[in-house]
């Protein structure tokens, strides 16, 4: 291609190979032959000058086939999140070698490119997952996987736990946010995720599974592999949205603990049911849920309720204790919502489109630059407490100074809080406003307390907030697994060819974007050309007038214009 001229095989056997130029006058031509015992060929013979006429070379090239394209461009791919178009591709092999191939090779040049960097096509992946499985837990010992398969030796269910994960989640919040988000591959399937909040409120994540849907076996069976793997703990707390597989698999795999929904999938509900009440909606209801006080609660739901008629009786009917901060049994601490799973999922965007081996590749190669990063950033804290925890408690400590403290006894004590009055027990770690014992941080009213009182705040601080269990949270590593040519699989393993699931494969071409949530405000694109919405700067089509200034410079605008002398120039005017 380079050479602009192309060639074919004069002849060819096992044991040598004669190449031609498609001239018959020209005399280029390389003749090879195969090594004894070797897989290696040694070329014999190289005619290296052309001498085939000029005009002969055409412009299409028989060599550019989807397979040599796909190696030239497979560079320009390894970054998952880079938008590489067919049309890109002619443009390139059109630049760099002068051949003009059609949609269709160019097409599927990127295709045996993605197959390439993907670890073959979707068929192949799944033919290499056991081996794949087998090397994770070989070069990350403690993990835990399960691969589950159904009739045929076709794929079902899989679920992966780090080791390095599953030692770090008794250094974090006992809060597990779960969520399913859907594969756009091939063959389709939906990824269960369980996440949690490291010390820093950075997502620390837990757990990976894959399924065929989001139904309730599937979320019964994900559930039921972390129950196993991280335990029951007794403060344990399940933030999720509303859907009703992960409700009942709640209820069956974690009867004891405490199931909240987010806060924001609730609000985009409610916009749904009442349409005209949107702003005042939002206005009210995020402040209801995020109260601490149970006397602010009550305040702050009758004015929700006198705004938007007929919402008490939706949000009853919902549970308080499932979105509200004020009524839940356990402690949620701050995680209100699954907004650390939405983060998750968007970078994950363009990696569920991958054949499933490559994407649980991504996943590994992801968590181990999490945990590096994160790890590094732990070991160069200096402070008691982490980064955000400490400027949480610095905004706190800054409001105290406007407050007055009034001593009850050793352990009581009276703060003023302008208007209000709050009591603050020392001995049993609690305050009227709840913040206290809820965020397991010192609150407002704490500080005041402690600014006249021999009371250290790093002590009334909860462990989870602490350097020492941010440092432990990422002691484990997550090791990287080598190239397919140096991996040892047992026989049994090697033999297991795994198929892929039965699915209805639709006609057309795969959704890429998902569909938005019932109440789901998605974001209005801007123009930055135009300063316009509904539309960006690759399909902008509106006119830009030109500035002043710029207009003055260009020799074209002090031109003068075209007399109308025609007749029939004259009349239309007068007709206009």
């Amino acid at each position: 291609m380079t050479e602009k001229f192309q060639y074919k095989v004069f002849k060819s056997k096992p044991s040598f190979v004669v190449v031609r130029c498609v001239h018959t006058s020209c005399s280029w031509r390389v003749r090879a032959k195969k090594l004894v015992e070797s897989e290696y060929w040694m070329v014999t013979k190289y005619e290296k000058k052309h001498t085939c006429p000029t005009n002969f070379k055409p412009v299409r090239r028989r060599q550019a086939t989807s397979w040599v394209v796909g190696e030239c461009v497979k560079r320009k791919l390894i970054n998952p999140g880079r938008v590489y178009r067919p049309r890109d591709v002619m443009d390139d092999t059109k630049r760099k070698f002068g051949v003009n191939i059609s949609y269709f090779v160019a097409w599927r040049g990127r295709e045996c490119a993605y197959d390439n960097l993907r670890l073959g096509t979707p068929e192949q992946s799944y033919k290499l997952l056991p081996g794949y499985l087998h090397m994770l837990m070989d070069t990350n010992p403690g993990s835990v996987v399960n691969l589950e398969v159904s009739y045929g030796k076709k794929f079902q269910y899989l679920f992966i736990a780090f080791a390095a994960s599953i030692h770090g989640f008794s250094y974090c919040q006992p809060v597990i946010s779960i969520d399913a988000t859907h594969l756009k591959g091939k063959y389709r399937g939906v990824l269960f995720t369980a996440v949690c909040h490291d010390v820093n409120q950075q997502i620390f994540p837990l757990a990976f599974g894959v399924g065929d849907s989001e139904n309730d076996a599937s979320w019964s069976w994900f559930l039921g592999r972390v129950k196993s793997v991280f335990g029951v703990n007794p403060a344990l707390v399940i933030v999720s949205d509303r859907h009703r597989s992960i409700n009942n698999a709640v209820q069956e795999v974690f009867p004891q603990a405490l199931h909240g929904i987010c806060m924001y999938h609730l609000l985009n509900n409610l916009k749904t049911k009442f349409r005209n009440k949107t702003k005042e909606l939002e206005q009210h209801y995020i402040r209801t849920a995020k109260t601490y006080n149970l006397q602010d609660f009550h305040v702050l739901f009758y004015t929700l309720c006198s705004a938007v008629p007929g919402v008490k009786e939706y949000l009853e009917a919902v549970g308080l204790d499932w979105w509200t901060r004020s009524h839940a049994p356990s402690r949620r601490y701050n995680i209100m919502t699954t907004n650390i799973l939405e983060s998750l999922n968007a970078v994950l965007v363009k990696v569920r489109e991958f054949p499933i081996t490559a994407f649980v590749n991504e996943i590994r190669l992801l968590c181990q630059k999490w945990f590096h990063k994160h790890r590094t950033k732990a070991a160069g804290c200096t402070t008691m407490m982490s980064k955000d925890i400490e400027t949480k408690l610095e905004e706190r400590k800054d409001r105290a100074h406007a407050m007055g403290v009034i001593c009850a006894d050793q352990y009581t004590f009276d703060v003023v809080d302008g208007d209000r009055n709050y009591c603050v027990d020392m001995a049993l770690w609690t305050c009227t406003c709840r913040k206290f014992q809820l965020d397991q941080l010192p609150c407002d009213h704490v500080f005041v307390v402690i600014r006249k009182n021999p009371y250290q705040a790093y002590d009334l601080c909860s462990l989870y907030y602490t350097r020492e269990f941010w440092h432990e949270t990422y002691q484990g590593v997550i090791s990287p697994i080598p190239h397919i040519s140096s991996w040892t699989i047992p026989q049994q393993i090697s033999e297991f060819e795994l198929q892929p699931p039965d699915v209805r494969t639709v006609a057309g071409r795969c959704r890429k974007r998902r569909l938005p949530s019932i109440g789901e405000e998605l974001p209005t694109p801007k123009c930055s050309r135009c300063k316009e919405r509904g539309h960006n700067r690759a399909t902008c089509q509106n006119p830009i007038a030109l500035h002043p200034a710029d207009e003055a410079e260009c020799p074209g605008s002090n031109l003068p214009t075209r007399q109308l002398t025609h007749p029939s120039d004259q009349q239309s005017m007068q007709q206009l």
